[in-house]
Formats: C-alpha cells, structure tokens, sequence
C-alpha cells in the first residue's frame, strides 16, 4: 500500500467510515478518489438521485445457477462489469449468496442455490468476472438472511455446525476469489445484529476465514456505529450524518480505541488504491450494446431447464402452433426490489419468435391474464384448432421481491384453471413458466405434454426460449433447487417465526438433504434438467491421490443424434458416521458437451473437503476415517455410478485446515 494512513487526521479517518452519499465512499484527503457502488447482480443498476440509468437485463442470480456452469456464470459478471466500466461503477453489489432455506422467500431470484457448495462455486466465477474486468465484487449479505418479512428484526436462531457447513460454507469457498468486500445482513444471527455481532465478523469472518478487505453494512444495517466498529464493520451505508458524531462521542468515552479506528480506515485506504489501480488496467475497447445482448442470450440458453417432454419438443415445422398467456410478449425479466434493472428492451411475442424459427403457422393473443381476465371461449376454440398450444405462465415481480416473502409456490387460479382446461381440448401443450423459483405444478403437470422452466432469464429469456423450443438450441440447465410436491413439504413450513426468533431447527437438513433423509418424493429433484440428447455414464475408476483426495474418471456417452452438454454431479455419502449426516451431499460437477454418437472421458478430483463435517465439539472440521460412498449422476436422484473409498488418517491428520487472519485486528478490547 503505498498511501499510508499516517497521511490521514483523525477526522478523515472517521469520514472513510461512513458513506459520503447514498452510493458514494469519501475520497481520501484528495489524493485517492471516492469510490461509486451500484446494486445488482442481475444487470446493473446505477442510481443517481431519482433517476436510473438504463441497463441490460442479464438473467437473474436464481436463473444464471441452473445453467450449473462456471463458464457461464462468468461471461455473465464479465458482461456487467463492462458495463460498470462505461459508466464509472467501480463496486457492483453482488453476487448474493444466501442460502435458499425455503422456497418462500421473496429474494431467491437473486441467489443461487439451496445447496453451499454449488452456491460457492459459481459465487466464486461471478466474483472472478468482475474483478478479472476490474470492477470490485460486494459478496451478500452475511449471514443467515434467509427471509424479507422482518428481516430487520427476526433473529435467525442457528446452531454452529448448521452455521458452518450450510449457510456460511458459500461464503468461505467464494472468498477463494477474493472479493474486495463482504457485505453484512440486516437481521440479528443467535440475537445480536450482524452489523455488530463479534463472533460473526471478527471471530468468523476476519480470524477464521481470513478476509481481509471491507465489511459494508447493507443500507441502514447499522444500530450502533461504536458496536460495528468493534466487530470490525468498516464501513456503514448509506449515509447517515449521526454516524460521524457517533464514532466521535464514542472515542472520547474510550469506547472505541485508536487502533480500531485505523484497522477499518486502513482496511477503506487499500480499497480505495485498489479501485485506483483496476481503472488504469481496465480494456479500453467495451462491448457494444448488441454484444451485450448477445452475451445476455448465450446466458440465457445455457439457465433453461427443461422439465417434461413427452414428445412435444422441439416444435414440429409442418405443424400450426397456438401461444397464449400472460407472459406471451411481455415476460418477467426478474424480481423487484434494489436488483431490478431498467431497460428499454421489448421483447418480441414469442409466436412471432417461433413463426421466425420454423416457418410454423402460429397465432397468438393474449387470452388470459394473472389478474383474472379470461377468454376462455376464444382460448379453447383457439387451442382445439391448432395441433400444438404454448402457455406462457408464471409470476412476475409483485410475487418475487426484496422486503417480502411469497405465500404460496402455486400460480394463479386463473393461469392453473388455463391450463388444464386447454390440456383437454388439445393434446399437444406446452407450458413455459416464468418464475423466481419453485413452482408447485402439481395441479396441472398431468394435463401437459411438455414443460419448460424459463424462470428470470433477462431481457433475452423470449430469444432463449424460442431457440430452446424449436430445436435450434438443445437444453442443459439443471434445478439449482428442489422443486417440492407440496409447500407444506418444505423446510421451516409454515414459515412462521416464534415471536422476533426464527429458530433453525432442522439443522443441516436444508433442500435435498431434507427431502433425502425424510425419504419424501419431490416434483423435481436438486440437478434434475432433460435433454433432446440421451446420455450415458459407464467405466468408472477411483484412483487415490492422496490421504483424503481421490481422482474420479468415467465415461459419458451421448446416444442421441443431437449434440448436447450434460452436467455430470458427484455427490458423497458418508456411510458410518459418528454425528448425523445428509444421505448424499454435492461435492463435485462438471458441465460438458459431448456431441452425437460421441463419447467423453470425465476427471473430476475430490479433496478433503468432500469428506469433511464440521464439529462443532471441537470447532474443526473434521475428516473421519472410514468407508464412503461417491455416487455420480445426472440428479441428485438419478445416480449411474457408485464406488466405495476407504480412509484411513492418523488422528493428527484428521482435522482440514483453516485460514487465519495474520493481520492484527484492532484491539482486543
């Protein structure tokens, strides 16, 4: 660091601590520019005043995960942080990285996965194609923020071993990459605001996990300025013209001491000379709005999920086609709240888009909408008419937002009275549905030949779509999330805190760990996606490499006559334990194409991290000898290939190591 925070008087040092403005940092005595933020990570969203700048609208968080694919993920931060550079965003808000503790939560749009491991790694290329194309990554919102009804009060109740292994384990693999800062959550953790909690930032975060950059408070977070200073928050958002006074008065009572202050100011120092830095290395050639679009696009293809298909798709050409619904020209691009992006892209009625791709005769109204008008004459003369009917269904933003939580994962009563009653009069349908995540499609999935989960794919989900529908495009996402049969099925059900606690209780047992142990049957599995392609998985090899890590080999073969990727999961039971475990748990994956009649050998290594709990007796996590079991398939509950390992370690050899943070924090006081 060459700016040395002897530079700075005590009241520079204080300023750095609190926001100039809504998105703004304080600069440093003039010699290091202020740094601007910016919401997103769904596009992005700069605001100035009452006005927001017009974005691309790239595929939600919820979206971008079923394409299973770090790949993808990255091009889609990339994409963004080109977008940041052009129009002098130097921190993008993102990427979030709560854990989806239930279907009911209003934010899921914006995160990735019910499962940590599968959360951190795409978490870990979302931050990587941001800060590779120089734009600071904020990762969100530590920790336990699983709710929007109260999410300012409800303390989240959690024991340590929950904690660790399932919703701070996303964070400590997405800190692998580094991101320049960690923002904190609103609710209290175990009865103490995250903003001020201890043990959740200094203890946790700082000395346990080693992060070494800027914890930011999420906007108005922050209940006492001295508190969160203690616990080593550095900066607090947005600005609040008490906080200054508050950190003052707080001093001069020895409250806080001198080497509290300088850690966070030093911490906001480095931050501000590494934005400095990323500006004067970024490209200088940007997309252009089109690339953009077309990077949105390729996004997009790769998140669509296709869940049924009873030979329904792709759409035959020599066949008239009928699309309706409330979402036929105007789809959801994503959720509402501080993620939604403006954009002035108009999409194209999705008959129109097939009619393009195939020549089909097609012909579209909007017959139904979600508020309760229904044609139902026109719709069902119209739909008996044709040989196949598209539905375009779904929910939009009022049902999918921050500060509130759904109340249900079934549609409309319009859109499911729609559905079935078109499932009667033609025999060919197809449902698109549009969504932020679970869907309960229990009432109507019988009635329908095919159904294909676009969820908030961006402005580019129609294009995607079409190309999905008409062949053009072979599907590969897969569900990042368990899609229940019924919500009363889900964890935490009936999604009522007792009193400000929402208490934990079913521990480790979060989305297919839950349904697994149970023995439940869901609608659709954790990793479940179809294919035009047909794939399958023999010769499996394990190899040791090392006290506690194996090399995994095995062949996949597509044999179909259409080229596709497949994503390949590796999951691992633990077959004795001396503590409860989940019956199989996501420790490996692998996104590949494998074209026709082709066949592809597959090397996937697992560590000791893959075997490990984490034990809360001891505080580590813990390797335990003996036999486990690697399970490799297409699903959570599609497996094709099973092997058993052994291990066998020295007690010494059992614990997995941990960072520390080698730098001095503050005082201990």
């Amino acid at each position: 660091m060459n700016y040395d925070i002897n530079d700075l008087t005590f009241e520079e040092k204080l300023r750095l601590l609190t926001g100039k403005d809504f998105w703004q940092t304080y600069d440093a005595n003039g010699k290091l520019d202020s740094v601007f933020m910016s919401d997103g990570p769904n596009g992005l969203r700069k605001c100035d005043g009452e006005h927001t700048e017009e974005s691309i609208a790239m595929p939600c968080i919820s979206a971008l995960a079923n394409s299973w694919s770090e790949e993808t993920v990255f091009t889609d931060s990339a994409t963004i942080a080109d977008e940041c550079a052009e129009k002098g965003v130097d921190i993008l808000l993102a990427p979030g990285v709560n854990i989806k503790r239930t279907p009911l939560c209003g934010r899921n749009f914006e995160y990735f996965s019910e499962d940590p491991y599968l959360s951190g790694i795409l978490a870990k290329a979302y931050i990587r194609g941001l800060q590779e194309n120089g734009v600071g990554a904020c990762i969100k919102h530590f920790c336990c923020n699983n709710r929007e009804y109260d999410r300012e009060f409800i303390s989240s109740e959690v024991d340590e071993r929950t904690l660790r292994e399932i919703y701070v384990r996303p964070f400590e693999i997405a800190l692998e990459a580094e991101p320049w800062l960690v923002m904190c959550s609103y609710n209290p953790v175990n009865g103490i605001y995250a903003s001020e909690n201890k043990k959740i930032l200094k203890d946790l975060l700082r000395k346990r996990l080693g992060f070494s950059g800027v914890i930011v408070s999420d906007w108005g977070a922050v209940h006492n300025s001295y508190k969160a200073l203690k616990a080593t928050l550095d900066l607090r958002m947005a600005f609040d013209e008490r906080a200054y006074g508050e950190l003052k008065t707080a001093y001069e009572r020895g409250l806080i001491t001198d080497a509290e202050i300088n850690f966070s100011a030093d911490n906001l120092l480095r931050l501000l000379e590494k934005v400095q830095k990323a500006k004067k290395e970024r490209r200088k050639v940007r997309f252009s709005v089109a690339e953009r679009r077309e990077r949105a696009l390729s996004v997009a293809r790769e998140s669509i999920v296709l869940l049924k298909n009873e030979g329904a798709l792709p759409l035959d050409p020599r066949k008239s086609v009928y699309v309706a619904g409330c979402f036929l020209s105007d789809p959801p691009y994503g959720g509402g709240g501080s993620s939604k992006v403006r954009t002035t892209f108009k999409s194209e009625p999705l008959a129109r888009l097939i009619c393009e791709r195939t020549g089909a005769k097609t012909g579209f109204r909007q017959h139904f909408s979600d508020d309760g008008m229904f044609a139902e004459k026109c719709l069902l003369e119209s739909a008996a008419a044709a040989d196949r009917v598209v539905l375009c269904v779904g929910e939009d933003e009022r049902k999918n937002r921050e500060g509130a939580d759904r109340i249900t994962l079934r549609l409309s009563e319009v859109q499911e009275n729609a559905i079935k009653m078109v499932g009667k009069v033609n025999k060919n349908v197809t449902v698109v549905v549009y969504a932020g995540g679970a869907i309960d499609m229990s009432p109507w999935i019988h009635s329908v030949n095919a159904v294909v989960y676009a969820g908030f794919c961006g402005e580019a989900v129609n294009l995607a779509v079409a190309d999905i529908l008409t062949g053009k495009v072979c599907p590969s996402g897969k569900l990042a999330e368990t899609f229940p049969l019924s919500i009363a099925d889900t964890v935490a059900y009936p999604y009522e805190p007792d009193g400000y606690c929402d208490r934990y209780e079913e521990g480790i047992f979060v989305g297919y760990r839950r349904y697994d142990r149970d023995g439940k049957e869901v609608l659709f599995p954790f990793g479940y996606g179809l294919s035009y392609a047909n794939f399958a998985y023999s010769n499996l090899v394990v190899q040791k490499a090392g006290e506690t890590s194996f090399t995994l080999s095995f062949d996949v073969e597509n044999l179909s006559s259409v080229s596709g990727k497949e994503v390949v999961q590796v999951y691992v039971k633990d077959i004795v334990s001396s503590v409860s475990r989940p019956e199989k748990e996501l420790k490996g994956f692998v996104k590949k194409l494998i074209e026709a009649g082709k066949k592809e050998r597959i090397t996937i290594r697992l560590e000791a991290d893959a075997f490990a709990f984490y034990s809360a007796a001891l505080d580590e996590w813990y390797v335990e000898n003996g036999d486990y079991e690697i399970q490799i398939g297409s699903s959570s509950r599609d497996i094709r290939l099973k092997a058993r390992v052994k291990i066998e370690l020295p007690p010494e050899s059992q614990y997995t190591v941990e960072k520390a943070d080698l730098r001095e924090i503050g005082s201990e006081t």
